[in-house]
């Protein structure tokens, strides 16, 4: 009798374990009601393809499984958030150390290919932008959250259209976030505030690539193979 009970006590928490990494995937990707309720993807994890468009509205597919470079891959809200606006710029400070480090830089916005550069207030920023309006990228990397009625509103007050400048009736935003992609198309480094206030600084950023780009990262992994060589 006791094993029995043992037996199906197991089993309840094998089942229950396994309900709630299901649920874990299925929430990852969900619309959530608020910005601190997205699960991004993690390091360690693969990074996940995403179908977006460029700002003439050519197709771009990311494809992690096929990739000839690191990525550092930036999500942020669109040209009319003043805080984006101001983290794109500060991002300068990073740039020329990344790209002479091999690292692809593209940033993901939810403003409609049209507006992509023209909202910026920089619209002559040299940065890739890719328009993701229709949330394949954003829900794929866990950080799609809706605005509240009230806020829309309200932006509309402020002369913000959400929908004129997406192209879409969703009012949805991601998280903003930051991830590094290694050339093997996992993740290395991410970073998600839902405070949008909040931005990654560009030194913890390139503190980050360096790690990557030296090997720090798997440190522990060599260091436990040379001993067992030994």
């Amino acid at each position: 009798m006791k094993t029995r009970l043992l037996k199906c006590s197991l089993l309840i928490l094998l089942l229950g374990a396994y309900s709630m990494t299901a649920l874990a995937q299925t929430d990852r990707s969900a619309i959530h009601d608020q910005a601190d309720q997205v699960q991004p993807l993690l390091p360690g994890m693969k990074a996940a393809g995403f179908d977006v468009l460029d700002a003439l509205g050519n197709p771009v597919h990311f494809d992690p499984d096929n990739m000839n470079r690191p990525l550092v891959l930036t999500f942020f809200r669109g040209g009319w958030c003043p805080y984006c606006n101001l983290h794109l710029a500060e991002l300068r400070k990073a740039e020329k150390e990344l790209k002479a480090s091999g690292f692809d830089i593209w940033f993901i916005s939810m403003d409609r290919p049209e507006v992509l550069y023209e909202s910026l207030q920089q619209p002559d920023i040299d940065y890739t932008i890719f328009s993701d309006s229709r949330l394949s990228a954003t829900r794929a990397y866990g950080l799609a959250f809706r605005i509240p009625d009230e806020l829309v509103e309200k932006y509309l007050e402020w002369n913000i259209d959400l929908e004129a400048v997406s192209g879409e009736s969703h009012h949805v935003l991601p998280a903003p976030s930051t991830f590094i992609i290694g050339s093997d198309g996992v993740i290395q480094f991410q970073y998600t505030n839902p405070d949008y206030k909040l931005r990654l600084h560009p030194e913890v950023l390139l503190a980050a690539a360096r790690a990557y780009t030296t090997g720090t990262s798997d440190r522990l992994q060599r260091e436990y193979k040379a001993r067992q060589e030994k």
